[in-house]
């Protein structure tokens, strides 16, 4: 029998004409044991269906039941841990955790209490930091609080809410070994809410996807014989099979939603023809070496001295080419970034774009950061004609008015030019970024993780929306990135760093994937986990530190273009 069980369970908020059905006849069996991963673009109803599961929200239709009995309400026997701490900001971690010990286990003594609070502390690694409160932790100590506050109470079913999604790879891979040991030291079931494909596979029994429009997909059984390693998984057949099909799933039901809802038919001639004044601004002569760095140098001033961020990068670019710049946190990639953009000074060394020296800030070299930083009172087109006015003072305003909505209308938001920033999704926001740095026809494109604060799936999307434009415009691009798979996707180069301080270039590779590019496409290619083994293998060189863990560092290829 299973121990949680929804049936034909819908839910809805709101009441009449703004009333939204969210899950739609849902009909879930969760088998004891089981470690079951529930997948999902957002919006698509997975926190209100795990809520359904914890008793936070009672179904309008159907039924939950644990353990055959119906669900009333929230208890103990299901142990939930959110995306956000949810920390009691004046207690230790001991305080924390002693607090669910103290609800659950009212009748044992004292003392027996907090040596049930210090094992789970122990259990997610935090022994040292029992006596630290939250504002002294990072946030992957903060989540492991919440993890082992939820196991304090000692549930039968582990219900963990995206409760990673907030934490850089790193720390996320940690936990996600840590999760999985957890769980199979005494098998309690687990239920996981996640964005992240991989992160699915590696630790589930079971993928079950939520469609956008609230009803059950397609379910995946995950017979990947376990531990399973992530490197190893790189080389694993049965492993990029089944990534690929479940890729493959959520790109058709996600990409179909989002097409119907923004009218965005990237199959059909758009409306606006590429604008004249979009193409007369783009011409130069130089094709070789169009983005240049020479031995650029990033020195900050610092009580103890010099710090050098970035030593010696050396670079040349062509026209029209993408580079993906892949490191470490701290490795200097916004710095190099920053640095190009004209916002942050150069130490020692130049940058040369289209011949000329790059000093301050300039429209020619448009940036999209992770934020897209709109002004929230103006509506979509009113964003992207701010910049726009000003690149193009002698064209009319109707010529003006072409580029913007040309842009609006490739990035998929056609039908929301007139809504304001403020009322528009994250992923929504980012588009515009996407659509006004396009349409300052810059001479180079500068991305700085332009997707890191969206899901994983709204990432894939944008991405695809981001290749499209720019296969229209094959404007010179840089993008920072920390993705692996991102940074291939998107690449015709990947340009390594190696970590910092004096962080530098530590290896080159070229991408020869044909264009244009889907990530259905080149997770089907027989070379792409090649081109990500490459990364991966530099990247864990230098996860631990400034220098590489083995003995082969990874030597900056020959740049002579």
């Amino acid at each position: 029998m299973a121990i949680l069980e929804l049936t034909n369970a819908s839910k809805g908020f709101g009441e009449g004409e703004s009333r939204e059905e969210v899950l739609k006849d849902i009909s879930l069996a969760v088998e004891e044991g089981e470690f079951l991963a529930i997948l999902g673009f957002s919006g698509t109803g997975k926190s209100t269906l795990i809520n359904l599961l914890a008793g936070l929200h009672l179904p309008d239709t159907g039924k939950a039941s644990f353990k055959g009995a119906p669900i009333e309400g929230p208890g103990p026997e299901r142990g939930l841990v959110f995306q956000s701490y949810s920390l009691m900001p004046w207690l230790t971690v001991q305080g924390n955790v002693g607090l669910a010990v103290d609800a659950v286990h009212k009748g044992k003594p004292k003392a027996e209490r907090a040596k049930l609070a210090q094992k789970y502390i122990d259990m997610v690694g935090l022994s040292h930091a029992t006596g630290r409160r939250p504002a002294e932790l990072s946030g992957g100590m903060r989540q492991r609080v919440g993890i082992a506050r939820a196991l304090a109470m000692e549930p039968e079913v582990l219900l963990l809410d995206e409760p990673l999604s907030a934490l850089d790879a790193l720390t996320r891979a940690n936990l996600q070994d840590e999760i999985v040991r957890i769980w199979e030291g005494d098998r309690r079931t687990v239920v996981l809410i996640t964005n992240d494909v991989d992160e699915a596979i590696l630790v589930a029994d079971r993928i079950v996807a939520l469609n956008p429009d609230g009803t059950l997909g397609d379910q995946f059984k995950v017979t990947l014989p376990r531990p399973r390693d992530r490197s190893a998984m790189n080389h694993d057949e049965a492993f990029k099979a089944l990534r690929a099909k479940v890729t493959r799933y959520l790109m058709d039901v996600g990409v179909a939603a989002k097409v119907e809802e923004t009218h965005h038919l990237p199959n059909i001639q758009p409306i606006h023809a590429l604008p004249r004044a979009v193409a007369d601004a783009t011409q130069s002569p130089i094709e070789s070496r169009y983005l240049d760095y020479s031995q650029l140098h990033k020195i900050y001033p610092t009580p103890k001295g010099p710090l050098t961020v970035v030593e010696g990068f050396d670079l040349k670019v062509n026209k029209g080419e993408f580079i993906s710049l892949i490191g470490h946190s701290g490795c200097g990639k916004s710095t190099v970034l920053t640095m190009t953009a004209g916002l942050n000074s150069i130490s020692k060394g130049v940058i040369k774009l289209d011949g000329y020296a790059v000093e301050g800030a300039d429209p020619e070299r448009a940036v999209v950061f992770q934020s897209p930083s709109l002004f929230p009172w103006l509506t979509a087109k009113e964003n992207v004609s701010v910049g726009v006015d000003r690149v193009y003072p002698k064209a009319s305003r109707a010529e003006r008015q072409e580029v913007v909505e040309y842009y609006l209308e490739r990035v998929g938001l056609g039908d929301a030019m007139d809504r304001q920033a403020s009322e528009l999704s994250n992923g929504m926001q980012q588009r515009v970024g996407i659509a006004r740095a396009f349409a300052l026809s810059p001479k180079l494109l500068l991305l700085d993780e332009p997707f890191g604060m969206l899901d994983s799936l709204t990432r894939w999307e944008l991405q695809e929306v981001l290749m499209e434009v720019w296969s229209r415009t094959k404007v010179t691009a840089v993008c920072v990135t920390h993705d692996v798979d991102e940074a291939i996707l998107l690449a015709d180069r990947v340009v390594m760093m190696t970590n910092g301080p004096n962080a530098t270039i530590g290896k080159v590779m070229e991408v020869d994937l044909p264009r244009p590019r889907s990530r259905k496409a080149l997770l089907e290619h027989p070379d792409y986990y090649l081109y990500r083994e490459q990364v991966l293998t530099f990247l864990e060189e230098y996860e631990q530190g400034h220098k590489p863990a083995k003995s082969d560092k990874p030597k900056a290829r020959s740049e002579a273009a």
